[in-house]
């Protein structure tokens, strides 16, 4: 699978986890050089508190289009390490 955003891979990978319609990428699958540390967070009732990143390529900048749990809780440990997608990023294989 890959996540695209702005024409560019960001992330690729075959071994993602999908949950709720959201595929997760292992952290290494990441092109890091796109991912910028956002201060958002948001809860989930039953995977725990979220952690974003905004992404930057070639100039714009695409706020939160990313989300990781750095703590997950039982119910989640399949997408520990695991970095999720939305606002624009597609997945496509």
């Amino acid at each position: 699978m890959k996540a695209i955003w702005n024409n560019t891979v960001i992330a690729e990978s075959d071994e993602t986890v999908v949950i709720e319609n959201n595929h997760y990428f292992p952290v290494e699958s990441t092109k890091k050089e796109f991912f910028k540390e956002s201060n958002t967070h948001s809860t989930c009732p039953w995977k725990g508190v979220a952690s974003y990143y905004s992404l930057e390529v070639e100039g714009k900048e695409n706020p939160d289009a990313a989300w990781y749990y750095p703590e997950v809780s039982e119910l989640a440990k399949s997408i520990k390490g695991m970095i999720a997608f939305w606002k624009g990023v597609t997945v496509e294989k």
